[in-house]
């Protein structure tokens, strides 16, 4: 289990500098490895890639080809929010949905599962706050129409 590193936060309360972002992904890296592998051979699941990287509106997610994604962030969150974001995500490699069916699987394996979200609920904005701007500017799409 990890818990938060009190130095991997920007200092005085200010946002991570884009080298602090990237050592804090360079980090939780590892972290994420070893609590796949911890709770996947439990789950009897084999997930495929894993990628870590700052997002400002995910904590999670699996792609149907069984690749998960994590964010990095979640390592300045108690462990137990970080597990149960692993959890959820090896679930997708069962079931690719958020029916009854994969939150039975959920609980079974994560009991706390639902303590463990809300806290990320009351306090995932102000981790998402401590990105670098640069990271939080929204990216504009460009719309081209073809007549053809």
């Amino acid at each position: 289990m990890h818990e938060p590193d009190p130095m991997s936060f920007p200092k005085d309360g200010k946002r991570f500098t884009e080298e602090e972002r990237k050592a804090l992904v360079k980090k939780a890296r590892p972290v994420f490895l070893e609590r796949v592998a911890y709770y996947a051979p439990l789950m009897k699941v084999e997930p495929g890639r894993i990628t870590v990287r700052t997002q400002k509106t995910r904590w999670g997610s699996c792609t149907k080809e069984g690749n998960l994604n994590f964010n990095a962030l979640l390592l300045l969150a108690p462990s137990e929010a970080l597990d149960s974001v692993v959890v959820h995500e090896l679930c997708h490699l069962k079931y690719m949905n958020h029916s009854k069916y994969f939150y039975f699987m959920v609980k079974r394996f994560y009991p706390e599962y639902k303590q463990a979200q809300d806290w990320l609920k009351k306090n995932g904005a102000g981790l998402i706050r401590m990105l670098p701007k640069e990271t939080l500017k929204r990216k504009r799409r460009r719309f081209r129409f073809f007549f053809g």
